[in-house]
């Protein structure tokens, strides 16, 4: 059959998704995935329901012989359907519902399908929607394509999906351009999924030997493992390929591979998923499941209804680790190919290629050659040893089918010497494969965290140790302290400076870039004119350009030409410079020059084809247009000046076609339409800005600011006036200023209309989100100044106060005032009991706050849980309880243990007063339920979960009983874990009251020198740690939560320590100095759970009630 290729609107069951928040949120030391986990400039929505309706969707469908595959546009563009009709397989998982859970960098995330995750991972507009086009090839074959301008680096990315006429694979075809004129940085990883089950198994190249964990920081041996990994013990031996023997959610990627493929297999459907690309630009080969625990079957749970647990067998280009980041240069298009397909019958594949795959198992004196092939073709078959051919068979294959052939080898050979090959009906090679011998390679060692900037010896290692915290987008670090420290050392110094100038000037601090900048390139030319690095030269031309100084600029733009790694792009701001000043000649001839080094470049193209219609060339223009199209379709700024050369030249009806195209394609999507009228902009032609910003059918503030300053450089200052008050007049709605022109339109603004508050409060998020406090709190304080009454400007200079200005109390009058202001907000309401909960303000104080809008309480999990666990330090144990159970929770991947905390504490809670009450069938009963967790609390039992404290009160019910044989086995039982004490930050880490109950239990079972052994290191350990200065680890993976106020580590550290030395000294039976320690924890953090219980059961007469 022929390529088919359409658009339908399909109905899928979805579960809905809260609102996106209006309050900016900067959340500048939030981990995630490995990287940092800020969100701004996008909106984020962290509530998901459990309530679904049948929606409907766009969904572009690719259909030939063998595959139909199913693209959704409006999640990301993501194939959510990909299937093999010859054997009714769905290839990638198939999720039949749309059921979003908080495990995306903005909130909602779906399962299933094969997800594209770049600039980096999770992708943060993977739940948006993204430009879409269907493109009928020459070939016959057709493509859909999808397309994206995000917001967050401004860089853009399309995606092609091909199916050919004959061939059973997707082909992707990738093109990322960094549209910016600074460096950037990104990772790419496709992100298919498979389901799974005992029968499944990842199929990893056969020289992959061991695996790394994110970062880099640990390492495993692969296919089987024989050590602890995620803190599971697989010694002596498991394989880490199959599902059911991974019972924790683990992520691996492979060590280096000279292989293409990576894929994963059903050994009882005979069926699987193949990805081929080349390994030299794409190494990255990574494993990811939620594991086959209670904990993963959890999330399974909040991702699907019916269609149960998966895989992703991830697939990173210019990445092989997460995070991984490489560099695009400014104005670089980056292009790649991966091709993704199914395959049957053959097994644990040994070498793939986008033709054919090869299975080769031997076993004594057989050897087995198993074949697919990915068209319908004539292919020979070939098995070798060394020069003897011992198979040479010529068969009719195609993708409906396999081959196989056993050989019998009558003489003793080394696997070293075998060699299967295809070869297609002219004898060229398909795919080999020769075994892989391992020879006992050694384990790589885990990665090594960048030392502190003055344990560094060098400029060049603090430089290159800056350098890669940009480039790694460290979540804690900060690149500034390294490049600092360079300068103190030597304020010459070329490379930091350039970088510092840089950090600068991507935040529109011109004048402080251009002093840095200016040392770099005085240093650069010591000793002559014509420096080896042209970049400073570049950077400085482009810092005076933005301030306007378009002479100057020119002079360092043109002498960065004289290094052919500058002329790209100094040629191309030379062509604006050139536009500006009305030489459209000469900006036609910089463009060109910018495209002979970058002929895929859509902006230098536009530039030249605008200068060929400003010069009356108007046919060498369309034609120009229409070949950069054909480069990448979704230049809009390119369609529109298509519009405005058939306008010029009298073809109004093809005028009016090509504007309704490219108002279809665009979507009314602000973000882009801004982004392409500032290429009109930046060549001073703001009549085309203008009327390109016409085709969208919306207004917020920032457009109708630009609307107002394109006019205002029109001379038309009456009508900019207008746009002006529009502006004024219109509410402020969520607008999170990302652009350096931003910048420019919003101080216009303030010039031309101090009363107006918003370009304010706008710049302020602007300056704050670029990590500049001092101008962020001024343009803060000046929006308050002009609108008392705006409560998101008090929000976020209450955030600035409590992190940056240490104004704690007023930050909390402040957020009060915001809170007020707008009690609808369940957002600040949040933010609010968690400033108070910094700030120790009592815990009753808290919980009586919030019960004055238990409605507001209601609308949110992280709200509703804290209202919880204020029941819980209340002693308000049967209220607690009702609260947990009557909600289904949806927690956010990687802050889990907050409701299966509570969970175990309330019912161990309720047994300890039946207990003490006589009522031991009522608290045995409890303290079961507290092994179980129920399903509304969103959460699964991790695998290895510590259970001491449930074990050690079991064990008393049962001596209660007069049970005494059966208590001592649960006392042998609450003996069981780890006895170091250790920070405890993350939810799978051991909490340290279990070594505590430990201890107990020894004690119960007569054993005082096993019992003071852990109480003496409870005690010690807090003594030896109780001033440590402590940071977060430098390879930290998920600190998920959406806290906007910095936390005092340090501060932290004390509590935990001073709670350990209070076990430490209860255990020993020191019940006063307990006391003391108790008293400690709860004057630095009166919302502790545990010091809070322990406290309690101090003054309930710990000694006779437990140790009796």
């Amino acid at each position: 059959m022929e390529v088919r290729a359409w658009e339908e609107r399909i109905k899928i069951p979805t579960y809905k998704t809260g609102q996106p928040d209006k309050n900016p949120m900067f959340l500048e030391k939030r981990v995630y995935q490995g990287s940092s986990g800020v969100v701004y400039p996008y909106q984020v929505i962290d509530k998901v329901y459990d309530e679904k309706e049948e929606k409907e969707w766009t969904a572009l469908y690719l259909e030939n012989e063998y595959l139909k595959v199913m693209i959704l546009p409006e999640l990301g563009g993501r194939i959510q359907m990909a299937y093999d009709k010859t054997n009714d397989y769905h290839f990638v998982y198939h999720n039949n519902v749309i059921k979003p859970a908080l495990v995306g960098l903005l909130g909602p995330w779906i399962s299933g399908g094969i997800e594209f995750n770049w600039p980096q991972h999770h992708r943060p507009t993977t739940f948006d929607a993204t430009d879409f086009a269907i493109v009928d090839n020459k070939d016959g074959s057709k493509t859909v394509w999808v397309n994206e301008y995000e917001k967050m680096f401004n860089t853009k990315c399309a995606l092609g999906f091909t199916l050919y006429k004959d061939k059973a694979y997707i082909e992707l075809e990738a093109k990322i351009y960094n549209r910016t004129p600074f460096p950037q940085t990104f990772l790419w990883w496709a992100n298919p999924a498979v389901a799974v089950d005992e029968h499944y198994q990842s199929v990893f190249p056969p020289d992959v030997h061991a695996v790394f964990d994110h970062g880099k920081r640990d390492v495993s041996s692969f296919p089987i493992a024989t050590g602890t990994y995620y803190k599971v013990d697989y010694a002596p031996g498991t394989d880490i390929s199959v599902y059911t023997n991974i019972p924790v959610p683990t992520s691996y990627m492979a060590v280096n591979s000279r292989f293409d493929f990576v894929g994963g297999y059903h050994h009882k459907k005979r069926a699987g998923l193949m990805h081929i690309a080349n390994h030299h630009v794409s190494p990255g080969k990574k494993q990811w499941t939620w594991g086959c625990g209670e904990f993963g079957q959890a999330w399974d749970r909040q991702l699907t209804d019916e269609d149960g647990p998966y895989f992703e067998l991830m697939c990173g280009v210019y990445t092989d680790n997460q995070p991984d980041f490489s560099w695009i240069m400014p104005n670089e298009v980056r292009t790649f190919r991966q091709y993704f397909m199914p395959y049957k019958n053959i097994g644990y594949v040994k070498n793939a290629s986008v033709d054919a795959m090869i299975n080769l198992e031997i076993k004594e004196h057989e050897v087995r050659v198993q074949v697919y092939v990915t068209q319908a073709r004539n292919i020979t078959v070939q098995l070798k040893i060394s020069d003897e051919v011992l198979l040479n068979e010529p068969v009719f294959l195609s993708p409906t089918g396999s081959y196989e052939q056993t050989v019998t080898v009558n003489q003793s050979f080394e696997e070293k010497d075998i060699r299967a090959v295809v070869l297609d009906d002219e004898g060229n090679e398909l795919i080999s494969y020769t075994p892989v011998t391992r020879q006992g390679e050694a384990i790589p060692d885990p990665a090594k965290p960048v030392p502190k900037p003055e344990k560094i010896s060098s400029n060049e290692e603090l430089f290159l140790a800056g350098l890669h915290l940009e480039q790694y987008r460290h979540a804690t670090y900060s690149p500034l302290d390294y490049y600092e420290e360079a300068l103190k050392r030597d304020a010459s110094d070329i490379r930091c400076n350039n970088a510092m100038g840089l950090w600068y000037l991507r935040r529109a601090m011109f004048e402080l870039a251009e002093k840095y900048l200016r040392k770099a390139v005085e240093k650069i030319k010591m000793f002559n004119p014509n420096p080896y690095n042209g970049e400073p030269l570049f950077n400085l031309g482009l810092c005076l350009s933005y301030q306007q100084q378009y002479d100057e600029a020119e002079e360092y733009l043109y002498k960065s030409t004289w290094n052919a790694a500058m002329q790209d792009n100094a040629y191309l701001q030379l062509g604006y410079i050139a536009a500006i000043r009305n030489n459209w000649k000469e900006a036609a001839a910089h463009a060109e020059k910018s495209c002979l080094k970058n002929y895929h470049s859509l902006k230098n193209r536009h530039l030249r084809s605008l200068s060929l219609r400003k010069q009356n060339q108007v046919d060498e223009a369309i034609q120009m247009i229409h070949e950069t199209l054909a480069i990448d379709l979704f230049d809009f700024a390119g369609r529109f000046e298509l519009v405005q050369c058939y306008k010029v030249s009298g073809r109004n009806d093809e005028a009016v076609k090509e504007l309704n195209r490219l108002t279809e394609l665009m979507r009314d999507n602000k973000h882009t339409i801004i982004e392409m009228a500032l290429q009109y902009s930046h060549a001073g032609c703001y009549d085309d800005a203008l009327a390109l910003l016409a085709v969208v059918q919306q207004e917020d503030p920032l457009l109708l600011y630009y609307r107002a300053y394109f006019l205002e450089k029109l001379s038309k200052a009456e009508e900019a006036g207008l746009e002006l008050e529009k502006a004024m007049a219109h509410p402020p709605v969520p607008v999170f200023p990302n652009r350096i022109e931003d910048v420019q339109i919003l101080k216009f603004a303030t010039d031309k209309k101090p009363a107006d508050f918003k370009p304010f409060y706008y710049l302020g998020n602007f300056y704050y989100a670029k990590r500049l406090y001092q101008p962020a709190r001024e343009m803060w304080e000046t929006a308050m100044k002009t609108e008392p009454g705006f409560p998101t400007a008090k929000r976020n200079l209450a955030i600035a106060w409590y992190n940056k200005f240490n104004r704690q109390q007023e930050a909390l009058q402040l957020l009060e005032e915001a809170f007020f202001a707008d009690t609808s907000d369940s957002r600040v309401l949040l933010e609010l009991d968690q400033l108070k909960k910094k700030l120790n303000v009592a815990v009753e104080n808290r919980l009586q706050f919030l019960k004055n809008y238990e409605a507001l309480v209601d609308e949110r999990d992280d709200l509703y849980i804290e209202y919880v666990i204020l029941h819980s330090l209340s002693g308000e144990w049967e209220t607690a309880n009702r609260l947990l159970q009557q909600r289904n929770f949806h927690p956010w991947e990687g802050g889990e243990g907050k409701t299966s905390g509570q969970h175990i504490l309330l019912q161990v809670e309720l047994a300890k007063i039946q207990l003490k009450n006589g009522n031991l069938e009522e608290a045995e009963q409890r303290l079961r339920a507290a092994t179980v967790y129920p399903l509304n609390i969103g959460e699964g039992k991790l695998y290895g979960a510590q259970e001491n404290d449930i074990y050690y009160w079991l064990g008393c019910v049962e001596e209660a009983k007069g049970n005494t044989d059966v208590a001592c086995k649960y006392w042998q039982q609450a003996t069981v874990g780890l006895s170091e004490p250790a920070p405890a930050i993350y939810y799978n880490d051991q909490q340290p009251d279990k070594i505590f109950y430990q201890g107990l239990a020894f004690l119960k079972l007569g054993n005082e020198a096993a019992a003071n052994e852990r109480f003496n290191k409870l005690l010690q350990y807090g003594e030896q740690h109780l001033n440590d200065c402590v940071e977060i680890d430098f390879f930290a993976v998920s600190l998920p939560d959406l806290m906007i106020f910095d936390d005092d580590l340090n501060m932290r550290n004390k509590v935990h320590c001073y709670y350990l030395m209070g076990l430490g000294r209860m255990g020993k039976g020191e019940i006063e100095e307990a006391g003391k320690a108790f008293q400690q924890v709860l004057a630095l953090d009166a919302a502790h759970i545990g010091a809070t219980i322990h406290q309690r059961l101090l003054e309930m007469n710990f000694s006779s009630f437990s140790l009796a």
